[in-house]
């Protein structure tokens, strides 16, 4: 049976955020396409990992009954932070771009996710044969040929961060513009019908995704 990991970050409501109905709209394709499989949701935002420290790090190099009680809690956060992972076919991953980055909910995420003998090998990742969806959201604009190219540093990072774990296969769905409307710095730019294409781009490329798998 095929499951998707679905995970938003964003800290706006559905609503309001262009990620979470970019990753959304992915799920929605997901299960349309796979009516047997199953999605886990985590929702990064409302329910944040705590960031890595002493504890939750040296207890995955313990043995369970040599794990003091505040570790052994620390390990099982990170055991089923990593179970979502290992059991997932597909994962669709949402965030906003928050000071030129990632959100830092993801970061404690996936810190959870590099486990030494489970998720890392002697010989690199063994998370292989899965693939990851990046659905994206930025209130400015960071393209090729703007003032702020190369300062949205979440692809690269992402990217970088998840071929170590050997999860190579991954699609960047990216929405820009998003403040356009309500950006005080912004709405002096008439920009709003570039963020409507910039959306509705992204929804073309998840929609166009699927057709292809359901042709």
């Amino acid at each position: 049976m095929n499951n998707l990991l679905h995970v938003d970050s964003s800290i706006r409501s559905i609503e309001e955020s262009r990620s979470r109905k970019l990753s959304k709209r992915y799920a929605d394709a997901w299960r349309a396409t796979n009516p047997d499989g199953t999605v886990t949701f985590r929702d990064l935002s409302a329910d944040p990992i705590p960031h890595t420290d002493a504890t939750s790090f040296y207890a995955n190099f313990l043995a369970p009954e040599d794990r003091s009680p505040d570790q052994a809690a620390a390990k099982a956060i990170t055991d089923e932070i990593v179970g979502e992972v290992l059991a997932a076919d597909a994962i669709v991953l949402g965030m906003g771009l928050y000071n030129f980055g990632i959100p830092s909910t993801v970061k404690a995420w996936f810190d959870r996710l590099v486990v030494p003998g489970v998720t890392v090998g002697e010989q690199g990742g063994l998370l292989g044969d899965k693939k990851l969806v990046l659905t994206l959201a930025a209130g400015g604009g960071y393209g090729e040929g703007t003032p702020r190219y190369g300062w949205d540093h979440r692809e690269p990072w992402l990217r970088h961060a998840f071929e170590q774990l050997r999860l190579t296969d991954i699609l960047v769905i990216s929405a820009e513009l998003t403040l356009a409307r309500e950006s005080p710095r912004m709405i002096p730019l008439n920009l709003g019908t570039a963020e409507d294409q910039s959306y509705a781009a992204a929804e073309a490329r998840i929609d166009a995704e699927f057709a292809t798998i359901n042709a």
